[in-house]
């Protein structure tokens, strides 16, 4: 029997070897953890086994995810993408719990009884498997740069919806469990101490925590900070605890109370080192619970469970996709991200499992599909593309559809530029390559942003640069340069990759985060890399016109007027619907197209007698020109009509535009 420090030390040094061997596979630390706890559990080498001081520390770690998805609770995110979380979400979760509880009273009316449950059993079950790795999926879409594409927004909506659904059904389970045959009144009693603490906490704790939050700050002691914000958090979950609740729950609600301080950013940072080794350690709890002896002797009945669910999540999701109005691809890749069990789904199943709900074989079965599920997921996403073009016949058309697409628009350009990504910095370049007349082709992977663009005349495309393809459709062997916009190694990697086997002379201008990868990066063929940013922007411009023999005194000269300027010209960019306006760098200056319809209040009228509420005219595009904008300039009918200001005044100059 180890010591708590002994226990401790052991759980680190084989978390270490664990992370540092799946890294060197590039797949995701949390299944490292899973696969040492698995190996030093009481059930295969007996190195470690459970008892107070590891579930502790289990316990702090989902103490510490549900505190940071609590900062991740914003209500302007929310109500942007309301439709998919409280929709898309809701009914997931919902419909895969009823559909397994309908399945296991079908198993319990046909098998023996040692395999049935109880109805509040498979509920529970139900909640533990309607839940997805948000830690997974979340890290596969950055690197695969599909945060913003339409999949990734619904599979981020969903994930955010379990992630909230995770708070009622920690209330939930534990009433169920304790008295069925007062159920109505447990439930009734366990929801009324839920609403008294929360209220407390949240109207009572928001004030109290604006005050202490600044006075704490104003002492200019890190180390304070910190006990602060240990003190807060497991304060919190001691509250809630002390009430009959959870301490997940008290830790979700100081999250939420942080997030709508100034403050929420530093803590994001501060308590990420916590949160990241404490969850670790509970995973590798969680693979301590595995018995691989009762797998091994039921396989056939972990396989069947393990395709059973999988199956059901991506059916599921995929069928509920397409009835939210999404094409078949968007709803095929949705699911298949989804498809796989969550951190939040060993929670519940611990609860349960404490609870005694549940038979420890059914425990163990369901553990070890869970586990095996969320091992093959990174592979699933990973060959999301292949498997769709095997099993829908539809995808292939519709990728062949999007390339043609971006290369009817690029067939006559000649010696343009290539820009990847038309966010902020993408929209940056493209300005000053249009005031230059270079022509220019951008891709990017946000649908809504590109449609918005390109009804403001925007030379851009939705793709991905990344792929073969939509190089090749871009019109990589005419271009005379590429620039990547955006700051993401993985992915410039790859297009310097594709660059150096389509077309090695093409010169390719690289952003960085800052010089970490600079060697990396020129080694794989860049030709510049930049740093980050207004600056960034600029650095990449300048680059890109010396390159395309525009005189090195003209843009030096542009580049200093835009400075001259505070960077007026370069302010404001098409936002995703995916980014909140809560973020003030983000929420200051906006642009957006409105098209002037006959029945349009703006038509026949000057601008110099239009109020736009503090927002201003970027640009009037009239058919496949632009005009300039003058305050004796009378709109008409069809002309396209770019706004640039903050979101609320935009949003009051468009409706005096159209009403």
């Amino acid at each position: 029997m180890f010591s708590s420090l002994e226990l401790t030390l052991l759980l680190l040094g084989s978390a270490v070897l664990g992370v540092v061997t799946f890294r060197m596979m590039h797949l995701p630390p949390m299944l490292g953890y899973l696969v040492v706890g698995i190996l030093i559990g009481p059930h295969a080498l007996g190195l470690a086994e459970q008892n107070e001081a590891s579930k502790a520390l289990a316990q702090f770690g989902v103490v510490f995810l549900m505190f940071s998805i609590g900062l991740e609770f914003s209500l302007p995110k929310l109500v942007t993408m309301r439709r998919i979380v409280f929709g898309l979400g809701l009914a997931q979760v919902v419909i895969t719990i009823g559909v397994t509880m309908a399945v296991c009273w079908l198993i319990a009316r046909l098998l023996p009884s040692p395999l049935q449950l109880r109805w509040q059993a498979s509920f529970a079950l139900g909640g533990a498997l309607a839940m997805s790795s948000t830690a997974i999926v979340s890290k596969m879409l950055t690197e695969r740069l599909e945060l913003e594409s339409e999949h990734g927004r619904k599979i981020i909506g969903i994930l955010l919806f379990q992630d909230l659904a995770v708070v009622p059904l920690l209330i939930l389970i534990p009433a169920l469990a304790k008295n069925p045959d007062n159920l109505l009144v447990t439930l009734a009693w366990a929801s009324a101490k839920a609403v008294i603490v929360l209220v407390l906490l949240l109207f009572f704790g928001q004030k109290l925590m604006r005050t202490w939050f600044t006075i704490v700050v104003k002492r200019r002691s890190q180390e304070l900070f910190m006990l602060n914000l240990l003190l807060i958090t497991l304060g919190a979950a001691w509250i809630t605890e002390r009430a009959g609740l959870s301490l997940a729950l008290g830790a979700f609600v100081a999250g939420m109370l942080i997030s709508e301080t100034q403050y929420k950013h530093q803590v994001e940072e501060d308590i990420k080192p916590f949160r990241d080794v404490l969850l670790g350690l509970f995973f590798i709890t969680v693979g301590m619970l595995l018995d691989v002896r009762v797998v091994v002797d039921h396989w056939w009945l972990v396989l069947l469970l393990l395709g059973g669910q999988v199956l059901l999540k991506f059916t599921l999701i995929a069928l509920l996709a397409k009835l939210f109005g999404t094409s078949d691809g968007i709803a095929m890749r949705t699911g298949l991200a989804l498809a796989q069990a969550g951190e939040f789904g060993f929670v519940l199943l611990n609860l349960a499992g404490g609870l005694a709900l549940m038979d420890p074989l059914l425990i163990q079965v369901v553990l070890a599909s869970m586990v095996l599920s969320m091992l093959a997921a990174p592979f699933i996403i990973a060959q999301s593309d292949q498997i769709l073009l095997k099993i829908s016949a539809s995808e292939w058309m519709l990728q062949s559809l999007a390339l043609t697409k971006i290369a009817t628009r690029t067939m006559s350009s000649q010696q343009h530029v290539i820009v990847a990504g038309f966010g902020r910095s993408g929209q940056s370049l493209a300005t000053l390559l249009g005031e230059e007349k270079i022509d220019y082709h951008a891709l990017d992977l946000d649908p809504e942003r590109v449609l918005e663009a390109q009804a403001a005349g925007a030379n851009v495309s939705y793709g991905d640069a990344a792929r073969r393809g939509s190089l090749i459709a871009a019109g990589i062997y005419r271009a005379s340069a590429l620039v990547i916009t955006y700051a993401s190694t993985p992915s410039a990697l790859k297009v310097l990759h594709l660059v150096h086997e389509l077309a090695p002379t093409l010169p390719v201008i690289v952003r960085s985060h800052d010089d970490t990868d600079l060697d990396l990066l020129k080694s794989a063929g860049a030709a510049e890399v930049v740093p980050e940013a207004i600056e960034g922007s600029l650095m990449l411009a300048s680059h890109a016109l010396v390159m395309l023999g525009v005189p090195l005194r003209r843009v030096v000269h542009r580049v200093q007027s835009a400075r001259d300027e505070r960077y007026s010209s370069l302010r404001g960019y098409f936002h995703a619907t995916s980014e909140s306006d809560d973020d003030p760098e983000h929420a200051n200056v906006r642009l957006h197209s409105v098209t002037l319809t006959n029945g349009a209040r703006g038509v026949g009228m000057a601008l110099r007698n239009i109020s736009l509420a503090g927002a201003e005219v970027s640009t009037i595009r009239r058919g496949r020109g632009r005009l300039d904008v003058k305050p004796e300039t009378v709109l008409e009918a069809g002309d396209v009509v770019v706004l640039r200001g903050a979101a609320d005044a935009v949003a009051k100059a468009e409706q005096r535009l159209l009403r």
